[in-house]
């Protein structure tokens, strides 16, 4: 198997410690959180990743040489202008196969990615999301209107439960006619270019651990969960 790992952010929301560390070798405890990923990688059966890389590149080509040490083979994509979330799958389309993984180079979880890239081969679709729930609570009073501005219903400060991306994808090389060369285009534009064209986008629901540690009250949550069930990510 082969993957993407997207790495080419400056991590704005994780300021200021993304002003001297590339957002994907942030600490989770004693290891960067991209090297639990490609160990994760590395045991579900991956043996080549390429890093599609622009803030810091040169520092994370440095820290991750060839990836000898995870077990498998990395190379290398540099983006000279921010390309977005997908665009940079343009750059390395020659080196993809027909069927490869994608995601985001900053995620903490335990998703089996063997079963994802099995999903994907199995849905026949171009793109197949990792999703798991969310739940994000509204602090108001909610109020439910009728056509003419009645009120019809009410729920003082609900909770509402939604399917999210988890940034983690199994893609077929079909899926590249959709993005764009040259120009930023990112994860939410290809959605709606494939439903917009009939295309069928396949998800694997995943009720495990996920964490984006984008934001700084995730990074934090991180260290605790991954110190707490440090076995679950990285087995011995």
């Amino acid at each position: 198997m082969k993957a993407v790992v997207l790495a080419g952010g400056k991590g704005s929301r994780l300021r200021p410690y993304t002003a001297l560390i590339p957002k994907p070798l942030m600490p989770i405890g004693d290891r960067t959180i991209v090297e639990i990923l490609l160990r994760q990688l590395a045991r579900a059966g991956v043996t080549e990743v390429v890093m599609c890389i622009g803030h810091q590149a040169a520092l994370i080509e440095a820290v991750l040489g060839d990836g000898s040490r995870y077990g498998l083979r990395i190379t290398y994509q540099r983006e000279e202008t921010p390309l977005g979330t997908v665009g940079p799958l343009r750059l390395v389309e020659a080196a993809l196969p027909e069927r490869f993984l994608v995601m985001n180079g900053d995620i903490l979880c335990d998703l089996d990615f063997a079963a994802l890239h099995g999903a994907g081969e199995a849905s026949g679709a171009p793109l197949t999301v990792a999703v798991c729930e969310r739940a994000s609570k509204i602090d108001l009073g909610v109020l439910d209107l009728d056509p003419a501005g009645r009120v019809v219903g009410f729920r003082e400060k609900p909770t509402f439960t939604f399917w999210v991306s988890m940034g983690i994808y199994a893609m077929s090389r079909s899926v590249l006619r959709f993005i764009p060369e040259g120009r930023p285009f990112g994860f939410d534009d290809l959605m709606h270019a494939l439903l917009a064209a009939g295309e069928p986008v396949a998800t694997l629901p995943f009720r495990g651990h996920w964490l984006d540690i984008g934001r700084s009250d995730d990074f934090a949550d991180a260290q605790d969960e991954f110190e707490r069930n440090r076995q679950r990510y990285l087995p011995e």
